[in-house]
């Protein structure tokens, strides 16, 4: 059984959730995302479960140790956990959700304590060599609230059954176990070459309940990395411009 915590988000593009304690009760957080800490929180850390516990986390992206924060006082406390880039976090409710949810790696921030993350590979081949960040899932198993964190806008689906959604797989976020995940081909020529979309659509089967982002982190970084390319290349364009400028002035004049 998870704690049974009370929550309350603040911000809006750099989100936080504080989650309040009861004597007894703990939260559970990936390390370094923890913001502040009332007096009575004790951090525990550790693999959460034994070695092998710490490897299945690792494999998805988070880190091989896990923190507990465990309320050991007389009185109500709250932790903080911020999500590490622009986005939103989403709330999970386990236990409406039939007791457990797939993730993609690196999404989860902190959960009540007694939920579980697990490693879940996807069924079909092709998901597996060409899902890109669909290859490893995470599973987030247990019957409390989890916090899992997503770049840009949140979009909820629910799809019926046998109803499809085709997604770039860097805007897949979580969906429901009920829900059939393969990697469909975009295929076309022009398409591969100049799509800028990339190669491979996650092909998405109801019924059941999906979340999507609409700014993955690693679409983030490349623009990222691309503007400081550009800026780079023309601050050299005009560094090499000034020295001709100054080189063809000297000749001029006879210097």
């Amino acid at each position: 059984m998870a704690d049974t915590i009370d929550y309350k988000i603040y911000g809006d593009d750099l989100q936080l959730v504080e989650v309040e304690l009861d004597p007894g009760e703990g939260v559970r957080a990936e390390v370094g995302t923890m913001t502040y800490m009332e007096n009575g929180i004790e951090m525990q850390t550790g693999t959460g479960g034994g070695l092998f516990q710490g490897l299945k986390r690792a494999i998805t992206g988070e880190s091989f140790f896990i923190t507990t924060f465990l309320n050991n006082g007389r009185n109500k406390s709250r932790a903080a956990f911020a999500a590490p880039y622009p986005g939103k976090i989403i709330v999970l409710d386990l236990s409406a959700l039939g007791g457990s949810f797939m993730c993609q790696k690196d999404s989860y921030l902190c959960s009540a304590q007694g939920i579980e993350i697990e490693v879940a590979f996807t069924r079909k081949l092709g998901a597996g060599l060409f899902g890109g960040e669909g290859f490893i899932l995470q599973r987030l198993t247990g019957n409390g609230l989890a916090f899992i964190h997503a770049g840009g806008t949140i979009i909820e689906k629910d799809l019926g059954p046998g109803e499809t959604l085709r997604v770039d797989t860097g805007c897949l976020v979580a969906f429901a176990p009920t829900v059939q995940y393969d990697i469909q081909f975009v295929g076309g020529f022009k398409n591969v070459l100049f799509g800028g979309e990339g190669l491979f659509l996650a092909k998405m089967t109801g019924p059941g309940k999906l979340y999507l982002q609409s700014l993955p982190f690693s679409r983030l970084a490349d623009r990222i990395v691309m503007s400081s390319r550009v800026g780079r290349s023309v601050e050299e364009s005009k560094g090499i411009a000034g020295l001709g400028g100054n080189i063809l002035g000297k000749v001029i004049s006879g210097q």
